[in-house]
C-alpha cells in the first residue's frame, strides 16, 4: 500500500502549485451554484416532500405531541440539505473528471512522468459515458444501502465504500486516459487490485470533512493520476517498453 500512500503526499505537493490553486475551488463553487439555482425553483416543493416523509414517523408523533413546531421545520431543513449535499459532491466530481482532469494529467505527466509516451487509449466520449455509469451505478447503491444507514457503525462504514466506489469508477479512465492503450488500462485496474478502492476511501474521507471537501474534487483527482501513471510506467518497465533510467 505503499504506493497508495505516496500518491497522496504526491497530490498533495502537486495541489500545492499555482495551477492547481487555480483550478481547486472552482468544481464545488460550479457545483455549488448549480443546485442553488435549481433550488431557488424547487425549495418549496422539497421542503413539502421532506415535511410528507417525516410526517409518516414517530418522530414527527413526538414534537407535535410537544409543540415543538420549529424544532420540527429545523428538523425538516436539515433533513433535506443532508439530502442535496451529497448531490453536491458527486456534481463537484463528475466536474472535475469531465473539465479539469485533462489540465492535471497533462501537469502532472509533464512534471513527474516526463518520460511516459501518451498513446490516447480514451476519448472525451469515453469520458462522458464513464461518468454517467459510475454516478448512476453510485446512486443505485447509495438508494439501496441507504435504509442500512440507520445501523450503527453502518452508518460510518457505507458512506466510505461508496465514495471508495465513485471515486475510483470516476477518475481512473481519466487519470489513464491520454497515456495508456486500452489493453494496458485494463492491465493497470488488473495489477492495481484492491488498491485503487484503498486510495478511493482514504482520498474520499475528505468529502466529509468541512472546509476540506472545496478542495477534495480536484485533490481526489490529482491522487488518482500520480497513483494511475505511476502503475503505467511500472507496467511498461517491466514489459521492457521503457529504459530503466526513468524509474523516479
Amino acid at each position: 500500500m505503499s504506493e497508495v500512500i505516496e500518491a497522496l503526499l504526491r497530490a498533495l505537493k502537486t495541489l500545492l502549485h499555482p495551477r492547481m490553486l487555480a483550478l481547486v475551488l472552482w468544481p464545488m463553487i460550479a457545483a455549488l451554484l448549480l443546485w442553488s439555482s435549481v433550488g431557488w425553483f424547487f425549495w418549496d416543493d422539497w421542503v413539502s416532500s421532506a415535511s410528507t416523509l417525516v410526517a409518516r414517523t414517530e418522530v414527527d408523533d413526538f414534537l407535535m405531541r410537544w409543540e415543538l413546531n420549529a424544532v420540527a421545520s429545523t428538523l425538516i431543513i436539515l433533513l433535506v440539505l443532508s439530502l442535496l449535499m451529497p448531490v453536491v459532491l458527486v456534481t463537484a466530481l463528475l466536474i472535475a473528471a469531465l473539465f479539469a482532469m485533462p489540465l492535471m494529467v497533462r501537469h502532472v505527466a509533464a512534471r513527474d512522468f516526463p518520460g511516459l509516451e501518451a498513446r490516447d487509449g480514451a476519448s472525451f466520449a469515453g469520458s462522458v459515458w464513464n461518468a454517467i455509469v459510475s454516478v448512476v451505478v453510485f446512486g443505485v447503491l447509495w438508494v439501496v444501502t441507504l435504509p442500512l444507514w440507520l445501523l450503527g457503525p453502518l452508518a460510518v462504514v457505507i458512506p466510505i465504500a461508496l465514495s471508495a466506489y465513485l471515486n475510483q469508477r470516476l477518475f481512473r479512465y481519466d487519470a489513464l486516459g491520454e497515456h495508456a492503450s486500452k489493453q494496458e488500462f485494463e492491465q493497470v485496474l488488473e495489477r492495481s487490485g484492491n488498491r485503487l478502492y484503498v486510495l478511493g476511501a482514504l482520498a474520499g474521507l475528505l468529502h466529509y470533512v468541512p472546509l476540506l471537501n472545496l478542495f477534495s474534487p480536484i485533490y481526489t483527482g490529482l491522487a488518482f493520476i500520480h497513483f494511475c501513471l505511476a502503475e503505467l510506467r511500472e507496467l511498461r518497465l517491466e514489459q521492457g517498453v521503457m529504459p530503466a533510467v526513468l524509474r523516479s
